[in-house]
Formats: structure tokens, sequence, C-alpha cells
């Protein structure tokens, strides 16, 4: 094979390579899955979470449960959530949430930069945003790419993928229980 042949296909495997390590699941992928997910019946009433944090490398950072409540008035809902770190902490967020119509959700919290966009379909939901999260005094600007599935009428499990400038941080894993 010539060079210019041999630098060609190293040039177009790359990009191949490039463009399917940048592509992912879209919600729409699972719109045939079952049970599901209605975000507005789940979310309302008493929820209860149990989650971790892990870093990058799989370690667990930290443990939480959270005690939740949501509540809606016509498009309109409101998520209170209540975290208890296994280190004692305690720390509250106030979702304010807006159903945009066809699965589409968009959402505020005072330590949420701008505005949550989610999407259901089938079983799943989709939900990116900004989250100011405090780090060692300092306060870092981190994407949360979070994904829920719904397992059954009382079950839903979560998982959000942190970063920051594209690097990876780590995972938020949680277990929702409705009731």
């Amino acid at each position: 094979m010539n060079r210019r042949r041999f630098t060609t296909t190293l040039l177009a495997a790359g990009t191949a390579l490039t463009l399917t390590g940048c592509a992912g699941p879209q919600v729409q992928d699972y719109a045939r899955e079952t049970p599901v997910l209605n975000l507005r019946d789940y979310l309302s009433g008493p929820l209860t979470a149990h989650g971790m944090f892990t870093d990058r490398s799989g370690r667990v950072v930290k443990r939480f449960t959270v005690t939740m409540t949501g509540t809606w008035q016509g498009d309109s809902g409101v998520l209170d959530e209540h975290f208890t770190y296994s280190d004692g902490t305690k720390e509250r967020r106030v979702w304010r949430l807006k159903d945009l119509g066809n699965g589409r959700y968009s959402g505020r919290a005072d330590d949420v930069i701008g505005e949550a966009l989610g999407e259901t379909s089938g079983n799943a939901f989709r939900w990116r945003y900004t989250l100011a999260l405090p780090v060692d005094g300092r306060v870092w600007h981190v994407a949360m790419d979070d994904w829920m599935y719904m397992v059954d009428a009382r079950t839903v499990l979560n998982r959000t993928a942190m970063s920051k400038f594209g690097i990876h941080l780590g995972d938020v894993t949680l277990a929702f229980t409705k009731g």
C-alpha cells in the first residue's frame, strides 16, 4: 500500500472511531421499553432513594439517602429533596419542574446553573444540567448527564455521569423507591 493510501485509510479509521466513541444512547432508544415512566406520576408523593458517589476509578467516595416529596399543580411541579450523607452532613435541593409536553421537561434548583432539560421515552428519562458543586472550599460547575430507568411501579434506577471540561469525574448511582 502506498504512503498516501495508508494515511487516508488511517485518517478514515480514526474518524470512524472518534465518531463511534461520541455516539451514545439516546432516550428514544428506550421507546419500546416497559413499564413506561410517567415522570409526573412517579415524582408525585413521597419517595426514598439510596445512593453513592464513585470517583472515576470506581471507588465509593460517599453514600447517602434522600427523602423527597413531589407535588404537581397543572404543568408545574416541585420536588423537595433532603439528603443525608454517610459523614452526617445534610443538604436540601428543591427542584421546580415544568412539563413542556411531548415527554420533555425543564427544571431549576438553587444549585443548578441555568435550566435543566430532560426527556422521557419508554421506561427512560434523560436529564442534563450543570450543578454548582462545593469542593474543598471552592465551587465547581459540573456537567451532569442523568439517566433514570423505571424497573417496576415502585422502583427507578438512576445513574449520573459527572464531568468538567469533558473529563469524567465520577458517577452518582441511586435506587428510588416510591411510597
